[in-house]
């Protein structure tokens, strides 16, 4: 694992949740989200973001079935993530985000948030949940079902 800041990504069609770490502590703080369609604009914020952090590794949740089991949002998200690539030349790794949804959904209610106030933090919790599943991981190889 390569030391120093790491983004990581809650991919969305409509929005992406953004979290940052250092990996020699191994802990995940939310970021941001953000709120865009259009892939240039993403792309641009997500070049800010990199400007202002000087990530040395981005990591996308990869979603999958609960049985872990690739489906539509799986390849898109891979997608994503070749985009980053080649885009900010930067390694990327993939994350499993089965259920950081709904756990980043239940710690906000847990911290006092309703589920309107917990709405535009959500995105941002669940890559927090997604980069800190990656730095506990043991391996971060992309399983061969999800690579074609």
């Amino acid at each position: 694992m390569p030391n120093g800041t790491v983004l990581a990504f809650d991919f969305g069609a409509k929005r992406i949740g953004v979290a940052t770490g250092e990996s020699q502590l191994g802990s995940a703080h939310p970021l941001t989200v953000i709120h865009a369609e259009a892939n240039d604009q993403r792309m641009a914020a997500i070049g800010r973001l990199i400007a202002e952090w000087q990530p040395v590794l981005l990591v996308v949740g990869l979603p999958v079935h609960v049985d872990g089991t690739p489906h539509e949002m799986t390849k898109l998200a891979m997608k994503f993530g070749e985009r980053l690539q080649k885009r900010f030349e930067l390694p990327v790794s993939y994350a499993d985000e089965r259920l950081t949804s709904l756990d980043a959904e239940a710690r906000l209610r847990e911290a006092g948030r309703n589920s309107r106030s917990a709405k535009p933090l959500l995105d941002a919790v669940a890559a927090q949940l997604i980069l800190q599943t990656w730095f506990e991981s043991p391996s971060h190889v992309i399983p061969a079902e999800f690579s074609s």
